[in-house]
């Protein structure tokens, strides 16, 4: 694939926001989450940043945390179980921290509501 036919944003421009997320970012997430054509990249960015974060020496597992809590309540439906998926692919504390924001968060629960019996 050339450089003309990448996907923007890249897998890595992505972990790279995540990284560093701060309430700038915001805008450039929600036009992400916007997109179902981005997902893919999304995820894998989400993946990225979560295999990056699990092999730093120092882990912020609060800002893990509220990154997952972020992400929940602002994707779409479309995207609740993918991120629960993310959440749930490692034992590791980084992705256990992420996957603790998305549960705060209730997202999934608004996606896919429990029925009554």
């Amino acid at each position: 694939m050339s450089a003309q036919q990448m996907p923007f944003p890249d897998r890595e421009t992505v972990a790279s926001k995540l990284s560093t997320f701060n309430e700038a970012d915001e805008s450039f997430f929600r036009l992400l989450l916007e997109n179902p054509t981005q997902d893919e990249a999304l995820l894998a960015g989400i993946n990225l940043y979560l295999d990056n974060q699990s092999e730093a020496k120092f882990l912020n597992s609060l800002k893990l945390e509220r990154c997952g809590e972020w992400m929940g309540n602002n994707a779409p439906a479309r995207l609740q179980m993918r991120l629960a998926e993310v959440g749930r692919s490692s034992q590791h504390a980084a992705f256990v921290a992420f996957r603790d924001g998305l549960t705060k968060s209730g997202g999934f629960e608004r996606a896919y509501p429990k029925s009554p019996l």
